[in-house]
């Protein structure tokens, strides 16, 4: 068995660029382990933000077609939005969701939160899966892109991905959160001795 790894030490750190609230980049002194010493480990700071993965009370789910400039191209997208300032994401979600379909949804499973770029940081991105979503309200994002609601079976968003409708990582790294449980148990009844 090895040793246990260990974190990295952060010595210092100057700020490079300050565009705050939406991106900050910094550039930190960190030294290892091993006692080797870095001194620009570039690390860059995003708002945080909720991504949900939202059925409503048909098990339809929902999804935004929209134009994203990062790929540069319209996209498929799960609601998903920046967490405010002093903003548990829960709370979060639930006024995204709102915010961007018009929909609320009673029952909420946190899936988890993960960091978005492995070295440099980026943002975290809190998955969230809620059920039984109705329609109480006209879609009111203030965002800068055009959406369109699209209801999807689970098959159909499979199919879409085969299809290269997500030009997101987080959008994928959502459908494994939620489908794989599906994946899982469909592929061991598969694997099952038939009944006598």
């Amino acid at each position: 068995m090895s040793e246990e790894l260990k974190p990295w030490a952060v010595l210092g750190r100057r700020t490079l660029l300050d565009a705050g609230p939406f991106v900050r980049v910094h550039a930190d002194t960190i030294e290892t382990p091993e006692g080797r010493r870095v001194e620009d480990f570039y690390q860059v700071e995003q708002g945080d933000f909720v991504q949900m993965f939202v059925e409503d009370e048909h098990g339809r789910v929902l999804m935004l077609r929209q134009y994203k400039h990062g790929p540069r191209r319209v996209s498929q997208t799960f609601p998903a939005g920046g967490i405010d300032p002093g903003e548990a994401p829960l709370a979060a979600a639930k006024r995204e969701l709102l915010e961007e379909t018009g929909y609320v949804a009673e029952e909420w499973t946190a899936l988890g939160s993960y960091v978005v770029q492995a070295n440099q940081r980026g943002c975290v991105c809190h998955l969230f899966h809620a059920r039984g979503a109705r329609k109480v309200a006209e879609a009111n994002s203030g965002d800068l892109e055009e959406m369109r609601l699209e209801r999807l079976t689970r098959a159909e968003l499979i199919a879409a991905a085969a299809e290269g409708e997500y030009a997101l990582l987080p959008v994928i790294a959502m459908l494994g959160a939620v489908l794989l449980p599906d994946l899982r148990d469909n592929l061991a009844r598969a694997a099952a001795p038939p009944a006598p």
